[in-house]
């Protein structure tokens, strides 16, 4: 049982340790999440200690006569929030007050070591965390390429800002509608105009599209084809709807480890495929065209 305590005390000093330097370290916007770690850490190691402690004292060959109640309820307190928070401030007063008191403070040189310090503390933290996180992107790439080779098709690259989809549609038009590359009605802005004149045309139809989860309401038709008319607001499955139902084209969406989701698959005119990426691009959802492999012979 000495043994055991010996061994509590020291985990609960190297405990205090880590705990002051966690602190010290934390910004101003990761001190919550700091707070929480250093309570987590208390909690276990003291439920740690006590488990053990109660697994020793089980043991019918081991007597715990010789301990007094003080010194088992020490053991068990080990790790207690009071305990530790007492024993944290005081290392860190200590740690403020190791200065010498005879050289004067350089508080610049203080502050830029201290900052440096809360630098390398979040670096190591996000390379930690990038080297157990799962890389999306790759298997993203990977899942989509394989995908592409089954179907017969390639990916052709549009720039990712919040028009892709409306520019995928226009690239779609072009090679399988035989639309001409410089017509007017081919521009992405006539593009966004004819989805939000049929959207304002048939709210009905698009109302499961409106409706904001958050305020729990349908967003007004005027107000979102506005911006759908006037902005660089990205397209959803929405404009997706509606530029189907206006093109009179079944419209193919190819989703990564997914089966691939058509609108309007009762169109008559010829069938209009999209890529779509919610990991590979550094601005988040984006769409791409794909056309097909043998046809790929126009700029």
């Amino acid at each position: 049982m000495e043994e055991l305590l010996a061994r509590h005390r020291k985990e609960q000093k190297d405990l205090i340790a880590q705990i002051t330097s966690l602190k010290k370290q934390a910004l101003k916007k990761t001190r919550k999440s700091v707070n929480t770690k250093c309570a987590d850490l208390q909690s276990s190691l003291q439920a740690r200690h006590a488990k053990e402690i109660a697994d020793l004292s089980s043991d019918s060959s081991i007597s715990t006569d010789s301990f007094t109640p003080e010194q088992l309820l020490a053991a068990m307190n080990l790790g207690s929030s009071a305990t530790l928070e007492q024993a944290i401030e005081k290392t860190a007063h200590q740690e403020s007050s190791s200065q010498s008191p005879g050289k004067k403070r350089n508080r610049a040189r203080e502050r830029l070591a201290k900052r440096q310090a809360q630098i390398d503390a979040m670096t190591a933290e996000a390379q930690a965390e990038a080297a157990d996180s799962v890389d999306y992107r790759a298997i993203e790439a990977e899942s989509m390429g394989l995908l592409l080779r089954a179907l017969g098709l390639q990916m052709y690259e549009i720039q990712p800002d919040g028009h892709c989809l409306f520019r995928s549609i226009q690239d779609q038009l072009h090679h399988r509608h035989e639309f001409s590359a410089d017509a007017a009605d081919l521009s992405v802005s006539a593009i966004r105009r004819r989805a939000a004149d049929h959207i304002r045309a048939h709210p009905d139809s698009y109302i499961p599209y409106l409706f904001d989860q958050e305020t729990m309401s349908v967003q007004d038709v005027g107000e979102y084809t506005k911006e759908l008319e006037e902005t660089a607001m990205w397209g959803s499955d929405l404009e997706i709807a509606a530029l189907a139902a206006v093109y009179e084209c079944p419209i193919k969406v190819l989703v990564a480890g997914s089966a691939p989701i058509v609108f309007n698959e009762a169109g008559p005119k010829p069938e209009l495929i999209v890529a779509y990426y919610k990991h590979s691009y550094g601005l988040g959802e984006h769409y791409n065209s794909c056309r097909d492999i043998e046809r790929d012979v126009r700029v």
